[in-house]
């Protein structure tokens, strides 16, 4: 597990939830290892769940439907995942979500968890002033980039073992854009990436996590309601 003097806001919620926020850039491989070993614990009882905030040095992470094509200048490590999706770039400026949450204690329903995590994104980023949605057919959080067409600010991506979460989100605050021209994001190559620097709005992971852990009991009730 990570360096608890490395974190943000080492915090236990009401509903006895393990919440780290990093102030380091943790490795992608190292979290991976983290998360599954988590996934382990939680799923056989010896662990709380946990939400992780974090960044990572810049990676490019496969998920289980990636297609070679669509990694189209590996300039930096490419990781097979294990979540679902396809290519996904991460880095510094990126704020990324680790949920391992465990779903035997709220409804089993994927696509509902899904639906629920994108909507705290969504409502999250509406704090900040920025409209997002879902795009029925592309995975993701969009919202308006600065030319006015849709541009992606946010990647879900989820995987599922023994009904506890691993992976999650991860949301441009100001990542240099120029570092998805790597792959085709998602493969959706019809649709840019903005960020809310981009969108001229400077947010710092701080604060961002703040408001986004101000929304997190609307979260955890959306985990006990159906999909719509």
């Amino acid at each position: 597990m990570p360096d608890m003097t490395d974190t943000l806001l080492p915090i236990a919620s009401e509903s006895d939830i393990e919440i780290l926020a990093e102030t380091r850039q943790v490795p992608y491989r190292e979290a991976l290892e983290t998360m599954t070993e988590r996934n382990t614990a939680i799923a056989e009882g010896r662990a709380r769940e946990l939400i992780w905030l974090l960044e990572h040095a810049p990676v490019y992470t496969a998920g289980t439907s990636a297609a070679r094509e669509e990694l189209l200048d590996p300039r930096f490590d490419v990781v097979e995942a294990g979540r679902g999706g396809r290519y996904t770039y991460h880095g510094p400026g990126q704020r990324v979500g680790y949920l391992m949450l465990d779903l035997r204690k709220r409804a089993r329903d994927v696509r509902g968890f899904v639906h629920a995590v994108e909507g705290w994104v969504i409502d999250t980023l509406g704090d900040f002033g920025v409209e997002c949605w879902r795009a029925p057919g592309r995975v993701g959080i969009w919202t308006n980039g600065r030319d006015g067409t849709e541009a992606k600010i946010g990647a879900i991506g989820i995987r599922i073992r023994r009904w506890v979460t691993m992976h999650g989100f991860a949301v441009n605050l100001s990542p240099d854009l120029s570092h998805f021209g790597g792959i085709v994001p998602c493969g959706i190559a019809d649709h840019g990436v903005t960020s809310l620097a981009d969108l001229g709005l400077e947010v710092a992971a701080e604060t961002w996590d703040k408001a986004l852990l101000a929304r997190l009991p609307q979260f955890l009730a959306q985990l006990d309601k159906p999909c719509p």
